[in-house]
């Protein structure tokens, strides 16, 4: 387990398949977390999504409990890392809306950050975010990402079409920022 303030990251099990399902099918979730056109996703598939997570592997994913009263709030993961370049892409969502807003995406990225640079080695992380998800922005400005591109017009979500924002750090800018407190 990896802890922060807050939370800590721990191993997904399978009593966190139901609030997971709800969690992601939720619309407001679901918005964020893809570009695709919004479709349930049904027991069945979460069951298999749940029985592909093994140690051994270039995806990384963590389930995010509270420290108060043990949780599960959510979940991040670690995608489609290159080995040979040291860059890794990310992915996080806070489910319950109980817990949004109040600092528990900020103690996960940089508990997730941490545990990139430091256990992993990596030297860049990277990530993509709607421009309409304003909130998430402000949290990973926050830990210190910057914006590096805007894919303009690239996500069409209720009707309108929104920018993709590629956003990323690299491991000195966290050594950095680490050495300032």
């Amino acid at each position: 387990m990896y802890e922060g303030q807050k939370i800590r990251l721990r191993e997904y099990r399978v009593e966190d398949i139901p609030l997971r399902l709800t969690y992601i099918n939720d619309p407001e979730i679901a918005r964020n977390l893809t570009p695709e056109v919004p479709y349930p996703i049904t027991l069945h598939e979460e069951e298999k999504w749940f029985q592909s997570i093994t140690a051994i592997s270039d995806t990384y994913r963590f389930a995010i409990e509270t420290f108060e009263d043990n949780k599960f709030i959510g979940g991040c993961s670690i995608n489609d890392v290159d080995w040979k370049n040291g860059v890794a892409t990310i992915g996080i969502f806070i489910g319950s809306k109980d817990h949004r807003s109040k600092g528990y995406g900020t103690d996960t990225m940089k508990v997730l950050m941490n545990f990139i640079f430091m256990q992993m080695n990596i030297n860049k992380i990277r990530l993509s975010v709607y421009s309409y998800n304003e909130p998430a922005i402000k949290c990973y400005e926050r830990c210190g990402f910057k914006i590096e591109g805007v894919l303009r017009q690239e996500i069409y979500k209720d009707g309108k079409h929104y920018d993709k924002i590629a956003m990323g750090l690299l491991k000195e800018e966290y050594l950095h920022s680490q050495s300032l407190f």
